[in-house]
């Protein structure tokens, strides 16, 4: 560019599949039903391995879809996922901090890979006890933060996403939603929370993505 001359301001692009999206609201919308179908989406292959190896049990009134998965599981987590996913990049953007790290979507997608082993790791895996695959499980998720995130946010929001996600999974098991075989932690499995957290890092990295300007 020749000297004295100024770039020309204009609409800065956004990222993968809403690049032409310039308006903010409409933008934030159509992260949120990406989102929102890639949560559907993974709960439904997820707690499919789940309920194969009998980790989850649902009554038999409750079983309603083709994926012998509770009609209303779907929802929830694709619900789940798109707050997530929109909350990441806003929080970084408030902080100030803006997550760099490995911001590709290659990146993304080794993650959300090693996310599902994780997932089929917890029903597939053999252990002598839970104490062993929660640990397993613990070790394997900070290990995704860590190749994939390394961000104080991230970390925070992992945290604190597996400790309400278990709460509530509590109570619904309290009140007879459904049910895990062999509970170890009150009415559920010691290594769910480990579950939680990298779901909670995988559809943050997901959202961050999306969100990324370029």
């Amino acid at each position: 560019m020749a000297e004295g001359e100024t770039e020309s301001p204009g609409p800065k692009k956004r990222g993968p599949y809403i690049s032409s999206v310039t308006s903010r609201s409409v933008n934030l919308i159509i992260r949120g039903v990406v989102l929102f179908f890639i949560g559907v989406f993974l709960a439904l292959v997820l707690n499919l391995l789940q309920i194969q190896r009998n980790v989850t049990l649902f009554p038999p009134d409750v079983i309603a879809s083709i994926f012998s998965s509770a009609w209303w599981v779907p929802p929830c987590c694709g619900t789940a996922s798109a707050v997530i996913g929109l909350l990441y990049p806003c929080i970084d953007r408030h902080l100030g901090e803006p997550h760099k790290f490995k911001r590709e979507w290659s990146s993304v997608m080794r993650c959300v890979a090693v996310f599902v082993g994780i997932n089929h790791a917890s029903a597939k895996v053999d252990f002598d006890n839970n104490i062993q695959l929660s640990l397993t499980l613990a070790a394997l998720s900070i290990g995704l933060w860590w190749t994939f995130d390394r961000s104080r946010t991230g970390f925070g929001l992992g945290v604190g996403i597996a400790f309400l996600a278990t709460l509530v999974t509590q109570l619904l098991v309290y009140n007879g939603v459904y049910q895990y075989t062999s509970p170890d932690f009150l009415y559920v499995r010691s290594w769910l929370p480990c579950i939680f957290f990298a779901g909670g890092i995988t559809m943050g990295n997901i959202g961050r993505q999306l969100a990324m300007v370029l």
